[in-house]
């Protein structure tokens, strides 16, 4: 027997083939050894066989299973600690008579049989089962031989079960990942909320920024929602199976900015006692978020602008340099240009970042928003407190809708969850709660002119000559006029803040003469 040929057979045991692909290759492999007329390799699980793969036996017999106490010669395989040849004479039944490819078999015994036990570290793993017409097909065979072939096949069969085991976990556990994102974007307030021109904008900035791995810079004011921006971009990007690292880079002390960013080796300063692998590595694959860039120090920056260039990292005490796939994406709520110019931030890290600059507006300039937004922050506390329904009075939304808001969204939101409680001691026994103005901060309402928490008293006058049908219709006219010219000709965010469709409103526009 030429031993060369169990290359193949090794060289499969460190390939990236599929189980089924293993098998047949083993088999076709083990027919090329040894001269037979049927082969078949069962994997072996609690007491029962499963032919994975054969050679020379009809096609439905992967379809059988074997019960090996019913079939006493692969019981007896199964107890060998090695080869068990058959004699010719033997009379115990094939579990293959008449499973042999070509119908003359039918009724034609199998005349030699050799069996082994595929074990692994003394557990049985699977039994290899060959058969031949000719009864001394196998008499010459030496078992050191058929050993090494059975140590071979049964590396297959783990090596293919750890395989198929870790592609189970991995998909398993993209599966889970995928939902832990989802479900970390629900929670961080999912979608981009706004009709306002000015989000709109944004929002078409964010689509485009999302289908390329070109790094973005978020600006805007604190508290305008530029984290939710940046989740935005990676949830709808290529990289949302993998993970969105958060980085404060405010919060990063100087002394361990370096090791938080690129990790470090144990003992490569004073309290490193473990190694770290950093943001950067654990975000290899996906997106990492460097909020409040600008507030890096200047001794990293030259570090951060070489892993953006070229993708490597180099941890502190490590000679060796590693590379990542990171998709940065970065926000700031200073100027960076004139950051540059009074020479706090490198100009180069600063181009590097202003790939795809994206502008979160502040909340002042977007108050067509607040109503919704408003709206969708007391539901969301509402149910999160387990509230009866809760309702704002045209008051406290005038109040809401004339303030500058410095804090932007998070004011709000901030602000509304206060009022929420609020009314929800003073209105206990109510079925609906009622926010009006008299519940906002004094804060708030400094420097307003008094806001009535009561609906305004329509007066009708003696020129009020006109139907009901012709004074719906001027109502609608002038809303429509006022809406429209709001969001400067754009019947698009016009038709979305009246909660119409456009098409709509368009006909709605012909037929009280507007178009």
């Amino acid at each position: 027997m030429n031993i060369d040929a169990f290359l193949p057979i090794a060289l499969d045991l460190t390939s990236s083939l599929v189980a089924e692909s293993r098998y047949q290759r083993l088999l076709s492999a083990i027919m090329s050894l040894i001269p037979c007329d049927a082969a078949c390799l069962l994997l072996w699980d609690k007491g029962i066989l499963k032919p994975v793969a054969s050679q020379g036996l009809v096609p439905e017999i992967l379809g059988y299973r074997f019960l090996s106490k019913d079939h006493p010669r692969l019981e007896l395989i199964c107890q060998s600690k090695g080869p068990k040849r058959f004699p010719a004479t033997s009379q115990l039944p094939d579990p293959f008579d008449g499973f042999v490819n070509g119908e003359e078999t039918l009724t034609h015994k199998i005349h030699a049989c050799l069996g082994c036990p595929l074990k692994i570290s003394g557990e049985l793993v699977g039994v290899l089962t060959l058969d031949a017409f000719d009864p001394k097909a196998f008499d010459l065979l030496e078992d050191g031989l058929l050993e090494m072939l059975g140590a071979l096949s049964g590396a297959t069969i783990r090596a293919a079960q750890l395989i198929e085991a870790l592609e189970h976990r991995i998909n398993h556990h993209g599966v889970v990942t995928e939902e832990l994102l989802r479900a970390a974007h629900v929670r961080s307030g999912g979608d981009i909320l706004g009709v306002s021109p000015a989000i709109e904008q944004t929002r078409q900035d964010l689509d485009l920024a999302a289908q390329s791995d070109l790094s973005v810079l978020i600006t805007g004011e604190t508290g305008v929602g530029k984290e939710l921006v940046a989740r935005a971009i990676h949830w709808q990007s290529a990289r949302r199976r993998k993970a969105l690292i958060y980085v404060n880079c405010a919060a990063l002390p100087e002394a361990l900015a370096e090791s938080e960013l690129f990790g470090h080796t144990r003992g490569s300063f004073t309290g490193a006692e473990r190694n770290r692998a950093g943001k950067f590595r654990a975000a290899d694959g996906g997106s990492i978020f460097l909020d409040e860039v600008g507030e890096l120090p200047l001794s990293l920056q030259a570090k951060l602008l070489r892993t953006i260039q070229n993708g490597e990292i180099q941890s502190i005490g490590q000679d060796k340099v590693d590379t990542v796939d990171v998709r940065v994406i970065a926000a700031t709520n200073r100027d960076l240009k004139l950051e540059v110019e009074a020479g706090r931030f490198r100009s180069d890290l600063y181009h590097r970042l202003y790939v795809f600059p994206i502008n979160v507006p502040a909340l002042r300039d977007r108050k067509d928003d607040i109503p919704l937004l408003s709206g969708h922050f007391l539901d969301k506390a509402r149910r999160r407190m387990a509230l009866q329904p809760a309702r704002m009075t045209s008051a406290l939304r005038r109040a809401l809708c004339s303030y500058s808001w410095p804090g932007n969204v998070r004011e709000l939101e901030n602000l509304i969850h206060r009022i929420l409680l609020k009314a929800m001691f003073r209105q206990k026994d109510r079925p609906t709660l009622i926010l009006g103005a008299e519940l906002v901060d004094f804060e708030l309402n400094h420097g307003m002119s008094s806001v009535p928490d009561e609906e305004p008293e329509i007066r009708l006058t003696e020129e009020s000559k006109l139907s009901l049908g012709d004074a719906v219709d001027a109502f609608k006219r002038k809303l429509i006029e006022e809406r429209v010219e709001a969001f400067s000709g754009n019947w698009a965010a016009a038709a979305r803040s009246l909660g119409v469709h456009r098409g709509n409103l368009h006909h709605l526009a012909q037929r009280l003469g507007l178009k």
